[in-house]
C-alpha cells in the first residue's frame, strides 16, 4: 500500500489508454523505451515512455528508482511556454510534476514522472491529445485536398 505505482497509472495502463484512444497508433519498443507514433515508416513520435536513464546525459530523472518511469509528450510552443517556459533549474527527478524534458526541451517536449491518477486524467490526457493532433493534422490535409 502507498507505493507510487498504486497512486497512478503504470506504463502498461498508459499504453493501453493511448492505443484505445488512438487505435491507429504504431508502437515501437527499444532500450527500455516505448515510442508512440502514427506512421511506421516515419518516426516523429508524439509520446514516449522510458524506464531507464540510458537515453539521457547523466541521470537527471533518476529512473533507476524502483517503479519510476517518465512519460514524455511533444507539444506546441504555446503549451510548452505556458506550462514550463519560465522554469529555471527544474528538479527532473520530481514525480507527478510537468517538467521540460531533460534532453529534448528545445524541441518542446514535456516530461512527467509517475503521474498520479488525477494528474493523468486532468493534465496528461489533454497534453497527449494535443501531441497526437500535432502529428495527425498534417496527415489529414492531403487526403482532404484530394477529395476536392
Amino acid at each position: 500500500m502507498g507505493s507510487k505505482r498504486e497512486s497512478g497509472p503504470d506504463p502498461d495502463e498508459i499504453t493501453s489508454w493511448i492505443t484505445t484512444t488512438y487505435p491507429e497508433t504504431v508502437i515501437a519498443q527499444a532500450m527500455g523505451a516505448t515510442f508512440f507514433s502514427l506512421d511506421d515508416k516515419h518516426w516523429p513520435n508524439f509520446v514516449t515512455i522510458v524506464t531507464t536513464d540510458e537515453h539521457d546525459m547523466g541521470t537527471p530523472s533518476n529512473l533507476a528508482r524502483e517503479g519510476v518511469f517518465r512519460l514524455n509528450i511533444g507539444v506546441g510552443r504555446e503549451t510548452f511556454q505556458r506550462l514550463v517556459g519560465s522554469m529555471r533549474d527544474p528538479d527532473y527527478a520530481a514525480v507527478d510534476q510537468v517538467l521540460p524534458h531533460p534532453v529534448y526541451a528545445g524541441q518542446r517536449w514535456l516530461a512527467i514522472l509517475n503521474p498520479r491518477r488525477q494528474t493523468f486524467d486532468e493534465t496528461v490526457k489533454p497534453l497527449i491529445a494535443e501531441a497526437h493532433e500535432r502529428l495527425a493534422r498534417p496527415r489529414r490535409r492531403p487526403a482532404a485536398m484530394d477529395g476536392r
